[in-house]
């Protein structure tokens, strides 16, 4: 028998998911009206009305701010959350789990360089599956709507709109149930689901009927339950861990104790329907106002039917005086409804961000841009981006790691040694302020004790690592080890020999077994990894 947890107390339920979905249908209906009139005054493809198809013709509205707004804050909550050429997240070593173990400080690099592979590994199938398009679409239903759910598979992300699917929430806005509603064919079914649904009768009572297929996900105890529907029938039943669930349902701006979010246009609509009423009122009294008629004396002279031919430059009989025009010459009553209307545009630019100037116009972003851009959404809309941060970007890389796992792509981590920490938002862009602070402690040390006692403190090998990772460089095949280096030295002082041989051998003899001194030194001292040149005096 299914059950389903909300809070803490665990209860039963016989229901149908089905019967479910139409009672947590009722809480989300002021939810979809509130979207369906933020679309229609934004983007009205969005959020169509009920019985809507492909063939409906959509009423485009007057002002074009707000679709321009909402596209313009999705490109950049994009940019902020999925920056292009550099990843938005970084994987590090957990240092309470490192010192626990008592590990190598070098080791720990070795580790990071590592991570830094699993990093570049994740951002490939990520590009490859095309996830960036999903995840627009998602930014600007979330804007619209406030709500969106998405869904983590092999293939790349799936998007449901508000409409598709139900929520409930426990008061601190955990996910306590999911389900969604889909209308499929079950000729694009598998196999095994056909047959579930079918049981025995005629497969031609199917043909080119649309089924309604629910998907229930449901939270427990010990994770989450995924239960699929389709007449009645449950055909497909697994289970999630709690930190493994694919699908992650969105809010733009969250509120405690309620199951759904609001959206940002929500916060607007106010201005956006005033700049609606203003500028249809302007656009039809200006249409108006242009209007022009030529009025004829009735008992006058000249005939209406000759100015009405007449080309221009034409001469005709008639008197200037029989003849008028009519124009409204209205335009100065449209003085402070054009006001008015500056005035709500401005402050939508400023909702929408649509003022920025903080991201130049270039074909590749800097990550200092990208951080302005993050920083200006973290001031400007409230902490969304701090929420987009929790709720999105997490889970996203928690779920790719688990998926791309699953298909063998990444390695095994020695979950003893070392625990993976995801680090994500603010400081995960910060990678150019780790390498300048890095760059600053070097040039400071160097300046304040001088290159001599640099060369001395500083593991030069460590330092390449540390740029390296800053940079986001992968030094694989890249960096020569110690042995390499010992061996190019050798080679070096032996080419060095045989130069001095030639103009004298004693002084090659001298040198051969200062030589020889020291690659036996060289050799005791790589066991502890310095390399030692005491015997080369």
């Amino acid at each position: 028998m299914p059950r389903y947890v909300y809070g803490d107390k665990v209860t039963e339920d016989k229901t149908s998911i089905q019967s479910q979905y139409n009672k947590l249908e009722l809480n989300r209906e002021t939810y979809l009206e509130r979207a369906r009139d933020c679309a229609k005054l934004t983007i009205p493809t969005l959020f169509p009305d009920k019985g809507n198809n492909e063939a409906t013709e959509y009423r485009t509205p007057y002002q074009s701010i707000g679709a321009r707004g909402v596209m313009n804050l999705a490109s950049k909550l994009m940019l902020a959350l999925f920056p292009p050429h550099a990843p938005f997240f970084r994987l590090s070593v957990d240092d309470l789990v490192f010192k626990q173990i008592q590990g190598d400080p070098r080791t720990k690099s070795s580790i990071e360089q590592g991570l830094q592979g699993i990093e570049k590994a994740i951002m490939d199938n990520m590009e490859v599956s095309n996830d960036r398009v999903a995840v627009y679409e998602a930014l600007k239903n979330l804007i619209v709507s406030g709500n969106v759910l998405l869904k983590l598979t092999s293939q790349g992300l799936r998007v449901y709109r508000l409409e598709n699917y139900v929520v409930k929430r426990d008061n601190q806005g955990n996910v306590l149930k999911i389900i969604i509603k889909e209308v499929v064919n079950l000729d694009t079914l598998p196999e095994q689901t056909r047959n579930a649904i079918i049981e025995g009768k005629a497969k031609e009572e199917y043909e080119n009927k649309e089924l309604d297929l629910y998907t229930c996900i449901k939270r427990n105890d010990k994770g989450y339950t995924l239960d699929q529907e389709c007449g009645k029938k449950i055909i497909l039943s697994t289970k999630y861990k709690l930190d493994a669930l694919p699908f992650i349902a969105l809010r733009f701006n969250r509120v405690d104790g309620m199951d759904y979010g609001r959206s940002h246009c929500e916060s607007y609509l106010g201005d956006l329907r005033s700049l609606e009423g203003l500028t249809r009122a302007i656009l039809e009294g200006s249409s108006a106002s242009a209007k022009m008629l030529f009025m004829v004396a009735p008992n006058g002279t000249t005939r209406a039917s000759s100015i009405a031919k007449a080309p221009n430059g034409a001469i005709i009989e008639g008197s200037s005086g029989d003849v008028s025009v009519l124009q409204a010459n209205k335009f100065a009553d449209f003085r402070v409804s054009f006001e008015m209307m500056n005035r709500i545009e401005q402050r939508l630019q400023y909702a929408f961000l649509l003022n920025s100037s903080v991201q130049r116009q270039a074909e590749r972003v800097t990550a200092t841009e990208v951080q302005l851009v993050a920083q200006e959404l973290q001031d400007a809309l409230g902490g969304v981006y701090g929420i987009l941060t929790t709720e999105f970007q997490l889970p996203y890389i928690n779920g790719k790691i688990n998926i791309l796992r699953e298909q063998k792509l990444l390695p095994d981590l020695p979950k003893k040694i070392v625990r993976p920490k995801i680090i994500v938002g603010l400081e995960a862009l910060g990678r150019a302020s780790d390498r300048l602070r890095l760059l600053q402690f070097m040039q400071d040390l160097a300046g304040t004790l001088g290159a001599e006692v640099l060369a001395q403190h500083i593991n030069l090998d460590d330092a390449i690592k540390k740029f390296a990772i800053a940079n986001g460089v992968d030094t694989q095949g890249l960096l020569k080890d110690q042995e390499q280096i010992q061996q190019e030295q050798q080679q070096a002082q032996q080419q060095q020999l045989a130069q001095q041989a030639l103009g004298d051998p004693r002084v090659a003899i001298e040198a051969g077994r200062h030589i020889t001194d020291s690659g036996k030194g060289l050799a005791l001292n790589n066991e502890t990894g310095d390399v030692s040149v005491e015997n080369m005096e």
